[in-house]
C-alpha cells in the first residue's frame, strides 16, 4: 500500500515531472516535424532549380540549332557540296558545344521520323527538343567517342533492384530537331548533347543549387542524372573518391519515381550515406519515364543539430527540476509530519493498542482538525470494542447450542433421505411387478394354452398354419424373456444379490430389451458402438437399474424424437484400467447452472412426475462399486452421461 507521503508527493510533483515532460516532448516533437518539413521544402526548392537548369539547357540547345537553321550563313552555303556542308556543321557543333550536329534531307528525315518523334515533328515544320535514350549502336553511328563516353560498368549497389546487366552502353541525350527550307535544300537539322559523363552539366547544377552561404558555410549537396536507375552523370563520390558512375538508385525510390511517376521528396540512402533527397522523373519524346534528376544534401549535419537541440532542451529541464524539487519537498514537509503521526497511531491501533492516540497537532488547519476527530473516534472505537467482546462471548455460547441442534437435524435428514431412496426403489418395483403379473403373464399363459389346444385338436390339420403357430410360440417366448428381465430388475436379490464379474455389453443388451417399448413409441434412432472391454465387478441388478434410468431420461429429454448414442470402450482413470459406458442424446441438454446439481437428491426436470432420486441413487450405486458417473453437455446439442467402472482385476 502506498504511504500518504508518497501519494502527496505524487500529487505535488505530478505536474512538474509528468505533465511538463509530456508538454516538452510534444513541443520538441512539433519542432522536429517542422524542422523536417523545412528540410524537405529546401530540397524541393533545390530540385526545382535543377529542373529549370535542365529545361534551360534543352531550350538553349533547341534555340541554337533553330537559329543556325534559319541563319543567312546557313542559307548562303546551302548550295555547296556535302563535304563543305559537313565541315560547316562540324565548326558550328564545336561553337555551340554540341556533341553531334547533322543535316538530313527529306528522304533521310522520313526514315528518321520512324525512329524519333522530334524528327517527325520537325518534318512537318515544328521544331522540337526532348530527352531521348540512344542505344550503343545509335551512338556509334554518330561517333565512336560518344559510344565510349556513354559506356561504363554497372557497380553493385546496396538496396538496388537486382539485375543481370553488367554494363551500361546507352546514352541520355538532349535531342533537338528543326526544319530546314532553303532554295537548294529541304530537310531537318538535328543536334544534341550527350549527358552521360557530362561533368560540366552536373557540376553546374550542383554549383547553382548549393552555392556558398553568406556565413561562409555550405550544405554538403550532390546532384545526379539517372538513365532509368543508373547514375550516368553525378558528383556523388565512392569511398575511393571517384565519381559513383554506374551505381544504381535504391529499389523503393526507383519504384516511386519510375514506376509510379511521383516525385520523391524524403530521406534516401545514396550510395554510402543518407541524404535529404529529391528525385524528379524525366520523360522522353515517346512519353516514357526514362530517367531521374536528383539533388540532395547530407542528412547527418542536420540530425546532429536536432540531437544537440534535444540534449540542450532536456538538460535544461533536468536542471530546472533539480532546483525546484527540493523547494517542493521542503514545503510538503509541514504536511507530511502530522500525517505520519496519524499513520503510526493507526498502525498501533491495528496491532491491538487501542490506547494509542495522536495527541495535540500544532497545525491549526484542516489536518489538525482531522487529527482531533480521529482521537475522538478512537475513544469511541475502544468503548465499542469492549461492548463487542461481551457480545461475542454470548454469541459463541449461542452458536455452540445452535450447532448441536443442526447436527442432530442433519442426522435426521440423512436418515429420511435413505428412507426416501428405499421408497423410490420399492415403488418402482411394485409398479413393474404388478404390471408383469396382471398385464403380461396371464394373457401370455392363455395364448400359449390355446395354441397348445389348437395343436391337440387339429393335430395333422395344423400343417397349413404351422408357420403361424411357430411365430406365436416364438413371440410368446420373447414375451417370457422380457418378463424375466423385468422381474430380474424388480427383484435383483432373487437373481443375484451380490457383486460379480459382469460384462457391461451383456447388461446393456438386457436393458435394451426392457426399454424397447419406450424407445419404439417415438422416432428414436439407436446407435451402439461396442468395443472389447474387460469385465467389471458390480451387482448386475444395480448396474441394470442405472443403465435403464439413464436411457429413459435420455429418451424423455429428446421428447421421443432424436438419436440415442451408446458407446462402450476401455478407459484408464487414475492409472486404473476400466470400462466406460457413454449414453448421449440429441435433446436440448442441461443448463450450465444445473450441471453441478443433477445428482443432488430431489432434483428433477419432470415436475409432478418424478421424485428426483433416480440420478442420485444411480450415483450412489456406481460409487459403491468403486466407479464414477459424470455428465456434460455435448458441443452441438444434447447431454452425455458417462459411467466408468474399474476392471475386475483393478476393482477387487
Amino acid at each position: 500500500m502506498k504511504s500518504v507521503r508518497l501519494r502527496l508527493l505524487i500529487l505535488a510533483l505530478l505536474p512538474l515531472v509528468v505533465l511538463m515532460p509530456l508538454l516538452l516532448a510534444l513541443a520538441v516533437s512539433r519542432w522536429s516535424a517542422n524542422y523536417d518539413d523545412l528540410l524537405i521544402t529546401n530540397v524541393e526548392s533545390d530540385l526545382r532549380i535543377a529542373e529549370q537548369y535542365l529545361k534551360q539547357i534543352m531550350k538553349t540547345t533547341g534555340d541554337d540549332v533553330e537559329a543556325l537553321a534559319n541563319s543567312a550563313q546557313f542559307h548562303n552555303i546551302a548550295s555547296i557540296s556535302q563535304e563543305e556542308l559537313d565541315r560547316f556543321l562540324a565548326d558550328h557543333r564545336k561553337a555551340l558545344k554540341l556533341d553531334f550536329l547533322y543535316y538530313a534531307d527529306t528522304s533521310q528525315a522520313t526514315e528518321l521520323s520512324k525512329k524519333w518523334p522530334i524528327v517527325q515533328s520537325a518534318s512537318i515544320g515544328q521544331p522540337k527538343t526532348e530527352i531521348d535514350i540512344f542505344s550503343g549502336k545509335d551512338l556509334s553511328e554518330l561517333s565512336d567517342d560518344l559510344a565510349v563516353q556513354a559506356l561504363f560498368p554497372l557497380i553493385e549497389t546496396e538496396a538496388a533492384v537486382p539485375t543481370d546487366r553488367t554494363v551500361e552502353d546507352r546514352g541520355m541525350v538532349v535531342h533537338t530537331a528543326t526544319p530546314v527550307h532553303t532554295q537548294a535544300r529541304s530537310g531537318v537539322l538535328v543536334g544534341g548533347i550527350l549527358l552521360n559523363r557530362n561533368l560540366d552539366f552536373i557540376d553546374t547544377i550542383n554549383a547553382l543549387v548549393y552555392r556558398p552561404q553568406v556565413n561562409g558555410g555550405e550544405r554538403q549537396g550532390t546532384a545526379t542524372l539517372f538513365l532509368e536507375d543508373v547514375r550516368v552523370s553525378t558528383n556523388v563520390r565512392l569511398f575511393e573518391g571517384s565519381r559513383a558512375l554506374g551505381t544504381r538508385v535504391s529499389a523503393i525510390v526507383r519504384h516511386t519515381v519510375l514506376v509510379e511517376g511521383r516525385t520523391w521528396l524524403a530521406s534516401a540512402f545514396v550510395v554510402n550515406d543518407w541524404y535529404i533527397s529529391g528525385y524528379l522523373p524525366l520523360i522522353d519524346s515517346f512519353g516514357n519515364r526514362v530517367g531521374m534528376l536528383y539533388v540532395g544534401f547530407l542528412e547527418a549535419p542536420f540530425q546532429s543539430i536536432k540531437s544537440g537541440a534535444y540534449i540542450l532542451t532536456f538538460a535544461s529541464f533536468v536542471l530546472v527540476l533539480a532546483l525546484t524539487v527540493p523547494v517542493f519537498l521542503r514545503l510538503a514537509g509541514g504536511i507530511f509530519s502530522p500525517l505520519e503521526r496519524m499513520t503510526k497511531t493507526m498502525k498501533r491501533v491495528e496491532d491491538g493498542d487501542l490506547d494509542a492516540r495522536i495527541g495535540t497537532v500544532p497545525a491549526r488547519d484542516e489536518i489538525g482538525t482531522v487529527a482531533a476527530h480521529l482521537d475522538e473516534l478512537l475513544d469511541q472505537v475502544q468503548e465499542r470494542d469492549q461492548a463487542l467482546r461481551s457480545w461475542a462471548d454470548e454469541l459463541n455460547t449461542s452458536v455452540e447450542d445452535r450447532t448441536a441442534e443442526l447436527r442432530e437435524a442433519n442426522q435426521k435428514l440423512e436418515s429420511t433421505y435413505q428412507q426416501l431412496v428405499m421408497s423410490e426403489k420399492l415403488a418402482s418395483i411394485g409398479e413393474i411387478t404388478a404390471g408383469v403379473a396382471h398385464e403380461i403373464n396371464n394373457p401370455v399363459a392363455v395364448i400359449q394354452g390355446n395354441v397348445d389346444v389348437v395343436r391337440e385338436v387339429l393335430q395333422e390339420g395344423t400343417e397349413p398354419v404351422q408357420t403361424e403357430l411357430g411365430l406365436i410360440d416364438q413371440q410368446v417366448g420373447r414375451i417370457n424373456a422380457i418378463v424375466g428381465k423385468l422381474l430380474q430388475f424388480a427383484r435383483p436379490t432373487e437373481f443375484g444379490a451380490f457383486e460379480e464379474s459382469v460384462h457391461i455389453s451383456d447388461v446393456l443388451n438386457d436393458c435394451l430389451v426392457l426399454v424397447d417399448h419406450v424407445i419404439s413409441k417415438g422416432e428414436i434412432a439407436v446407435e451402439i458402438d461396442q468395443q472389447d472391454v474387460p469385465p467389471v465387478h458390480i451387482n448386475p441388478g444395480e448396474l441394470q437399474q442405472v443403465v435403464i434410468n439413464l436411457i429413459i431420461n435420455a429418451v424423455q429429454a429428446m421428447q421421443n424424437k432424436g438419436r440415442l448414442q451408446i458407446t462402450i470402450q476401455g478407459t484408464m482413470r487414475d492409472n486404473k484400467e476400466g470400462a466406460e459406458l457413454m449414453i448421449a442424446d440429441t435433446g436440448p441438454g442441461i443448463s450450465s447452472e444445473k450441471l453441478n446439481t443433477v445428482f443432488d437428491p430431489f432434483y428433477t426436470t419432470k415436475l409432478g412426475e418424478g421424485t428426483g432420486l433416480g440420478l442420485s441413487v444411480s450415483q450412489t450405486l456406481i460409487q459403491a462399486a468403486g466407479g464414477l458417473i459424470s455428465v456434460r453437455n455435448r458441443p452441438n446439442s444434447g447431454a452425455e452421461f458417462t459411467v466408468w467402472l474399474p476392471a475386475e482385476s483393478e476393482g477387487t
